[in-house]
């Protein structure tokens, strides 16, 4: 029950609402189609991305893999006049708070350390050493929450959703 999750209840519930699609180098997990919940690209790819300016923010994330924010679909979301979010970590908002100030930054938070874990564990995702790779992310970005705009705990998916997308009046 993270950003991803209540990224698809913004997405599902409030359909006016532009979600952003973005790069990884990451395989894909089972289920996951390339196009929709990410893309899906090489090193080489990725690479050519940034080289091009094709993407608004990019980092590593976990140590491992790397994420990014196309642009082009973004700027004609935006230019088309929808709402638009974004699921970047903490290394991608600053980057953004950087080139685009006037976005709106938000923090989701878990309800509390434990239920972190849980949530994490309870996955079943990830590899002992990946989930502690992600706890050690999770406690840098916890440490940073004070960068953001507004944050909204996450108690539940449909109401973090709902208080997501409220922040647009």
């Amino acid at each position: 029950m993270g950003k991803g999750t209540v990224v698809r209840q913004v997405r599902a519930r409030h359909p006016d609402v532009w979600v952003s699609v973005s790069a990884t180098t990451r395989p894909p997990r089972p289920g996951e189609r390339h196009g929709e919940h990410y893309l899906f690209v090489s090193d080489d790819e990725f690479d050519r991305m940034i080289a091009e300016g094709a993407l608004l923010e990019w980092a590593v994330v976990h140590g491992r893999a790397r994420y990014g924010t196309p642009r082009e679909p973004l700027v004609r979301a935006l230019a088309a006049g929808r709402r638009a979010l974004l699921e970047i970590d903490l290394q991608g908002a600053r980057q953004l708070r950087a080139s685009m100030p006037e976005a709106l930054f938000v923090f989701l938070a878990p309800p509390s350390w434990d239920e972190l874990v849980r949530r994490l564990v309870g996955r079943g995702t990830e590899t002992p050493q990946q989930q502690e790779r992600r706890l050690e992310t999770a406690r840098a970005e916890l440490g940073a929450a004070t960068e953001f705009d507004v944050s909204i705990v996450n108690v539940d998916v449909r109401t973090a959703a709902d208080e997501l997308v409220a922040l647009w009046g």
